[in-house]
């Protein structure tokens, strides 16, 4: 694992399934945050949403400017591991059980269609609408009950950041079992009801932002311009930390 823009960022895919695998042998829940932008953002604003991204696992790097800013300040070659793809990934692996938590019963009926076309397993998992609460009105003990019984190894999170790295880390201490990742828009995506996904040859070229900002514009452009007032600050930051650690070595 790497700190960078003050995240714990997992960067290797190969890690970031084994260390799940060792996770879900272990006693007790835990979660990885999928870190994008707006993540970015927060994380450098506010100290107990820091520590609430922190204190997972580990996160992975939701972002397709985060490898470009690594490449330009340490030349350094890092990827992209986007909510999308380890969604998809991990229910293709057929691996685990898993629950389906957050968005619309509409939403979670059309993704459950969707994901049984990928692995049939889904059919008999649960999908789960959430009551539109504050993050500190939850019944976690309750919560965590349910998936328990239910056997889950793997619990998806819909509820959108910073709301949903708040609830995971309130549901963590209730949990006796299973990893947790929050997957933000990935419902949405896969279910085909609200949001679509850019097209790849957007995503490639680091232009998914113009999609979002089409699709969801006030929400995206109110999001889009704070990260790019603290973008500036973030970087000079990160280029005197380099200094620094090249000056100790």
């Amino acid at each position: 694992m790497e700190t960078f823009f003050n995240i714990r960022y997992e960067f290797d895919r190969v890690q970031i399934h084994t260390e799940i695998l060792s996770q879900l042998s272990k006693h007790g829940g835990d979660y990885i945050c999928v870190a994008d932008g707006v993540i970015l953002d927060h994380v450098n604003r506010d100290e107990k949403y820091n520590k609430i991204v922190n204190n997972g696992m580990f996160a992975i790097c939701d972002s397709s400017y985060v490898p470009l800013y690594l490449k330009w300040i340490y030349g350094i070659h890092r990827q992209q591991y986007s909510g999308s793809q380890i969604f998809e990934d991990i229910i293709s692996q057929r691996k685990y059980r898993m629950i389906f938590m957050g968005a619309s019963n509409e939403i979670l009926g059309a993704l459950q269609k969707k994901l049984l076309k990928i692995n049939p397993d889904v059919a008999t998992m649960k999908f789960v609408e959430l009551p539109f609460k504050k993050v500190n009105e939850f019944d976690y003990p309750s919560i965590a009950k349910m998936i328990e019984d239910d056997g889950a190894d793997i619990i998806w999170i819909a509820l959108g950041a910073p709301k949903q790295e708040y609830f995971m880390a309130n549901l963590k201490p209730h949990l006796s079992h299973g990893v947790m990742i929050a997957v933000g828009a990935a419902f949405k995506f896969f279910s085909g009801i609200d949001a679509k996904r850019a097209p790849e040859w957007m995503v490639k070229n680091h232009m998914e932002f113009i999609h979002r900002i089409f699709s969801e514009p006030k929400k995206q452009i109110r999001r889009c311009w704070g990260i790019v007032k603290s973008l500036p600050k973030l970087l000079i930051q990160e280029s005197n930390r380099k200094r620094k650690s090249l000056k100790y070595t």
